[in-house]
């Protein structure tokens, strides 16, 4: 029987937000800005849709910046991440991160905890490794993108359970699709996602158990 483990990463398997880091690291002002479009979009009061392409626009992350923040993510790892995705292998699930996030900065931390397969947005980069551009088609994306991500990857491995695991809205709004919403809040707690999530964990120590039905 396959099982699929979704996770998402800003927030869950790490302690920051990659696009406010990016942010910060482009001075004062574009952080103020940034932070408080993502903060609405994780709330769900603004579509992520509308903030992404702003956001970018304002921080234009280079390849330097992005790698920065792939060192931040693994710098501010959940404490229990590690153990707890070896703990759910070792049961039989498949770990997939799934991420409204930038693929070229997650990849280091999926790394580190032998996670192979993400589904993240994609970053332009010109031959200067300056920012030119990104994935905006990609499912993630948008809302109800991360929806859309675990219905296919549900088919693609023929999964019997798949179950999400996230802090923010758009990881809530794959309730209807997935077999189990697993709220997260270590480091934000949503009260739209505690209050409608299946399981809501305060630490990934949590995770196997909730992973046990």
């Amino acid at each position: 029987m396959t099982r699929l483990l979704l996770l998402d990463c800003d927030s869950t398997l790490s302690a920051i937000e990659g696009i406010d880091e990016m942010a910060r690291l482009a001075g004062p002002q574009v952080f103020a800005a940034v932070e408080a479009m993502t903060r609405e979009a994780m709330e769900g009061r603004v579509p992520i849709g509308e903030v992404m392409p702003r956001r970018l626009a304002l921080i234009r992350p280079g390849r330097a910046i992005v790698a920065a923040v792939g060192q931040l993510y693994i710098d501010n790892i959940e404490p229990d991440a590690a153990c707890a995705i070896d703990a759910a292998r070792n049961a039989g699930w498949t770990p997939v991160i799934v991420s409204g996030g930038f693929a070229d900065a997650i990849r280091p931390l999926a790394a580190r905890l032998g996670i192979e397969r993400i589904e993240a947005i994609g970053l332009r980069f010109d031959e200067h490794g300056q920012y030119a551009g990104f994935e905006a088609d990609h499912p993630a994306a948008r809302n109800g993108g991360k929806a859309e991500i675990a219905t296919r990857l549900r088919a693609e491995f023929e999964a019997e359970r798949v179950v999400m695991v996230g802090d923010g809205v758009s990881d809530l709004e794959t309730a209807d699709v997935v077999d189990r919403f697993v709220g997260f809040g270590r480091y934000t707690v949503r009260a739209r996602v505690r209050a409608a999530a299946n399981r809501f964990l305060y630490s990934l120590s949590e995770l196997p158990a909730a992973l046990d039905w």
